[in-house]
């Protein structure tokens, strides 16, 4: 008797759901599994991170693109864009969708991302999950919809509002000033990146941002939105309203006050919900091992208070491709896995090796044009802090260094236990920041001296070029793509980054890896490379 092929169900279809679906293509061509992909969006999946790009011109939608509906139908997959799931049925292991029909399944998979936070002002729709209903004036940059609507301020030259000071919102405002729009960022805190950085980056950070020519506006708080009359139409947002009485006028507000997980789907039908949609180490969100979920949506906690990777605050934190893309990989494996073998991936018991591996203290890289900055791990130690945790014990003590020079927008900072980083902070040095990461997720040791990695971006280092790179070492911190593997592309043939990055997937993530893939090219075609920074 010949098996029927398993029904996978995917719910999303965004970089996440993109990832999963590449890894299972081979078993639909083979007949093994019958995949449907129902996306709300009319479009295929595409690369959120870049969507700022598209909306300030410099790239398109067609660039960020990371999936092909037809080219999936034609090789057996099924896709429904613009689709909405309004009910899981688990008892009959169906969906039921918005237009009425139903969707079977043996295995269903949750990647329905995150929605942005809307801020509760005066003037706002107070449905936050109902983005649609903003008014004209205000978005949320999240999708290709809202990078149309931020490109037509920008190519006019407009007045923008990034509201948030987060790194999405920043990297945002930065693009924008490039471009020429007129930008003012307001934030609650003293500094922009006030969760990720430490004060001294800050403050340089601030510098960088204003010598660029935008507005901050810190430790401010929003209380409404003024508008003005539009004929035919719904009143178009003119003003940001602050605390203080002061009006922040602007063509349009940009909302970039943070995400949270979608889980209403998993929540009503009965899935544990905390943050996020509750997983364990296996990524299965149910005690049969029938539904998984992955990225942004998903929270890894087995819920077994003696596991120590389950602790609070651990994970990646959301908006952050790369975790996502390794878990699709993960769960890939375990459903194709089980396909062969007739089992049931339920991931359940002891963490084994084969459960998913906890993330890593997530590094922070801004991605802008002339701005660099690192930051991970512990960043708000100073240098005469008491170290109460090693206090009265063997544990060593914690030591901290700092490097600042304002004037020319450089500052370094590493946290260190034994030798081996426990957070930094780069802004201004992209050497040293490229060496800090390294170091850090390594975690290795750093030499005795550490000036000796300041010094990595004085002025006779820069022109001296770079020294030997380690093949094996990763260039793509998205995908896992080495510099050896880019070098072998370069010398396969690959002569541009999208060529690259179709052979190794280097550069597909996040972006910032996309100038140093340009130096190999260069270096290996022996063309002089761009200038640092």
């Amino acid at each position: 008797m010949t098996s029927q092929p398993e029904r996978i169900a995917v719910v999303g279809f965004g970089p996440v759901a993109a990832r999963l679906v590449d890894e299972l293509v081979p078993a639909v061509r083979e007949g093994r599994v019958q995949l449907t992909v129902i996306g709300a969006e009319a479009s295929a999946a595409y690369n959120r991170v870049l969507v700022a790009d598209v909306g300030v011109g410099r790239t398109t939608a067609e660039a960020i693109s990371l999936a092909d509906a037809a080219e999936l139908r034609g090789q057996g997959v099924s896709v429904r864009l613009g689709r909405k799931v309004q009910r899981i049925d688990r008892a009959r292991r169906q969906l039921l969708l918005d237009d009425g029909s139903l969707e079977p399944y043996d295995r269903l998979v949750l990647a329905t991302g995150a929605r942005p936070v809307v801020p509760t002002l005066t003037g706002l729709n107070p449905d936050p999950a109902a983005l649609h209903l903003l008014p004209p004036g205000v978005t949320a940059l999240r999708d290709l919809g809202d990078a149309s609507r931020l490109h037509q301020v920008v190519a006019a030259g407009g007045r923008v509002i990034v509201l948030g000071g987060g790194i999405l919102g920043i990297e945002a405002a930065l693009a924008a000033a490039e471009e020429g729009a007129s930008v003012t960022v307001v934030h609650h805190g003293l500094r922009p990146l006030g969760r990720n950085i430490d004060t001294g980056g800050g403050a340089v950070l601030a510098l960088a941002l204003r010598a660029r020519g935008i507005t901050l506006v810190s430790n401010a708080r929003s209380t409404g939105l003024r508008f003005r009359n539009q004929p035919g139409g719904r009143h178009r947002f003119d003003a940001l309203v602050l605390e203080d009485g002061t009006e922040v006028p602007a063509d349009l507000l940009l909302l970039s006050c943070g995400v949270r997980p979608r889980t209403a789907l998993a929540e009503g039908c009965g899935l544990a919900i905390g943050t996020g949609i509750l997983v364990n180490h296996g990524l299965a969100a149910d005690a049969e091992g029938r539904i998984f979920a992955i990225g942004d949506c998903a929270q890894v906690n087995c819920g077994k208070a003696v596991c120590t990777e389950c602790r609070p605050g651990s994970g990646a934190p959301l908006g952050l491709i790369a975790p996502g893309w390794r878990q699709a990989e993960f769960l890939a494996r375990r459903l194709l896995a089980a396909t062969a073998a007739g089992g049931v991936p339920d991931g359940s018991g002891p963490v084994v090796p084969d459960a998913f591996q906890p993330e890593r203290p997530p590094v922070i890289l801004l991605k802008a044009r002339g701005v660099d900055l690192a930051a991970a791990g512990n960043v708000n130690a100073e240098l005469w802090d008491d170290d109460e945790a090693s206090q009265g014990t063997d544990a060593p003590s914690r030591r901290v260094s700092q490097w600042a020079d304002p004037e020319h927008g450089r500052y370094a900072k590493m946290v260190t236990r034994a030798g081996v980083l426990e957070g930094l902070v780069c802004v201004g040095m992209p050497r040293t920041a490229a060496e800090l990461v390294l170091l850090f997720e390594r975690g290795a040791e750093l030499p005795a001296d550490r000036t000796a990695l300041f010094r990595l971006d004085a002025l006779e280092a820069l022109s001296e070029g770079g020294g030997p790179v380690d093949p094996d070492s990763a260039l793509c911190r998205c995908t896992g793509a080495t510099v050896g593997s880019v070098e072998q592309a370069v010398a396969g043939g690959c002569s541009t980054v999208q060529e690259v990055s179709a052979c190794t997937r280097a550069g597909s993530g996040c972006g910032s890896c996309k100038s140093r893939i340009q130096q190999l090219i260069d270096s290996h075609h022996g063309l002089e490379p761009a200038p640092a920074g």
